[in-house]
């Protein structure tokens, strides 16, 4: 049947069929950072989300292009400005940077196309234009442009296609001039903002005098500037559906740009909340986490992500430092079974076992279900031991496993364990240890084992002589 996913446009889930006449290319847009602070943890479910479909798509021999935008203008960051007492490019630029870096921790794909709001100033005003000669955007005294939902509706367009509205909450005239706005209500949004004293020197000229962009407003012109008018995929999280992408959908097609019929997006894919230690994330409550934060407290990346794709992205999850070093503990059991299967197969190349790579496509064919991905991955890491330890499993068929679990990791991202120079280090560690114990010098091969164990490495002799795996405990990750 093919990749399905839960499109929050027609609230059911769809076989993905991408708008290319020919079945090949898709066009994935995701909603970016806004680099006014560092990225925490609920935000970067929704990238991780964003790059395992990406990966996904490619795994299934999609040619993807991928944009993920940088909001670099908006209403907080110009507040920080202020308070900082920077140019925009300065303080923008730092948290972007920090942004990409953990996004690298992260294992994240980088996106093809990474448009910023600032750079697609002339865009949004090319678009502003065609809503204010359509009627649907009108300019108020102060040169600030709103857009009118109640013509909007009045062209036969549906405001409200994400999300079920109360239209009795809707009072005629009234404008919201932040970006966000309370959810329910609803009211005519900025599109452009007339320049004010607190914005210092954050403005750009207009047909309607100095001023910025609205937050809404970005989006829609940067997705179709580098996608088209019409495009397959739209990301973002759950807490983006109103108002931000209920605008997205009013300003895109109430600008008549898209094919008679054609939408702006044909799927929309939201990922749910994220809970820590089983509370919504505050600074107040001790639960407010960055990547970095994390990162100090002695975690890697590469466990985050483990942890942020372990339940499914429609699920609200819970998310703990428990849960980290559980997952800690099963990336040392998938490592340890990968270094056996690396071991046995040696030089032999084979194709991979479709085994596996069918049940894993299986599981995330069924709306990206990662959660029964990784089950189907600790299934195999089961009976993969059980071969190893049996001493039935030729090199060819380890070297065919093995070439399975890249093409999975592909998808999940998690890579190995350990870098080349890491291994070096641990093993030469170990052929110290060796020297030590020839010599009869015990207590320096001790030292040597406590060493490695306290690094997250053990020593198992084995009739072939010593060797290093990953210290991992069973109790922590029993179903692994």
């Amino acid at each position: 049947m093919g990749l399905r996913l839960f499109n929050t446009l027609s609230r059911q889930t769809e076989v993905f069929e991408p708008l290319d006449a020919e079945g090949k290319s898709v066009s994935l847009y995701c909603c970016g950072p806004t680099v006014h602070d560092f990225a925490h943890i609920g935000n970067f479910r929704t990238f991780v989300l964003t790059d395992l479909l990406c990966r996904y798509l490619r795994f299934l021999g999609y040619e993807v292009t991928y944009v993920m935008n940088v909001t670099d203008v908006e209403d907080k960051i110009i507040a920080r400005v202020r308070e900082a007492r920077a140019t925009l490019k300065d303080y923008t630029t730092e948290f972007e940077g920090a942004f990409f870096e953990d996004m690298d921790a992260l294992g994240c794909v980088r996106p093809d196309k990474v448009p910023h709001a600032t750079e697609y100033v002339s865009a949004i005003i090319e678009l502003i234009l065609k809503l204010v000669e359509k009627g649907i955007a009108y300019i108020t005294v102060d040169g600030s442009v709103y857009f009118s939902i109640k013509k909007y509706q009045s062209l036969g367009c549906v405001y409200g296609q994400l999300t079920k509205l109360d239209f009795e909450q809707m009072r005629p005239g009234e404008r919201v001039s932040n970006d966000k706005y309370e959810k329910d209500a609803i009211a005519d949004f900025a599109l452009w903002k007339a320049r004010v004293p607190e914005d210092g020197e954050v403005f750009w000229p207009s047909p309607w005098g100095e001023g910025r962009p609205g937050w809404h407003i970005e989006c829609s012109a940067m997705s179709m500037k580098l996608l088209g008018p019409s495009f397959d995929l739209h990301l973002g999280g759950e807490d983006l559906v109103f108002p931000h992408h209920e605008d997205e959908i009013a300003q895109s097609e109430g600008a008549g740009l898209q094919k008679a019929g054609g939408k702006f997006v044909r799927y929309w894919v939201h990922g749910a909340h994220l809970l820590v230690e089983g509370k919504k994330m505050s600074k107040s409550l001790g639960n407010f986490f960055t990547l970095r934060d994390l990162m100090d407290r002695g975690f890697t990346g590469r466990e985050v992500r483990f942890v942020l794709t372990s339940a499914h992205y429609r699920e609200t999850f819970n998310f703990t430092l428990d849960g980290l070093r559980g997952g800690k503990s099963a990336l040392n059991r998938i490592d340890e079974c990968v270094g056996k299967l690396s071991e046995l197969a040696r030089e032999v190349t084979a194709e991979p076992s479709a085994t596996f790579l069918d049940a894993f496509r299986e599981a995330l064919d069924d709306d990206l279900n990662v959660s029964l991905g990784w089950s189907v991955v600790f299934d195999w890491v089961r009976e993969m031991n059980r071969h190893l330890s049996e001493g039935g499993m030729t090199s060819e068929a380890a070297a065919a496993n093995l070439a399975a679990w890249k093409r999975v990791d592909a998808v999940l991202g998690v890579g190995s364990g350990a870098t080349s120079e890491v291994l070096a280090e641990v093993t030469a560690l170990m052929e110290e240890r060796q020297v030590a114990r020839k010599v009869r010098d015990f207590q320096r091969a001790d030292a040597i084992r406590d060493e490695l164990l306290a690094a997250g490495w053990t020593i198992e002799d084995t009739p072939k002589g010593p060797r290093v795996k990953r210290a991992w405990s069973l109790t922590e990750f029993p179903s692994a």
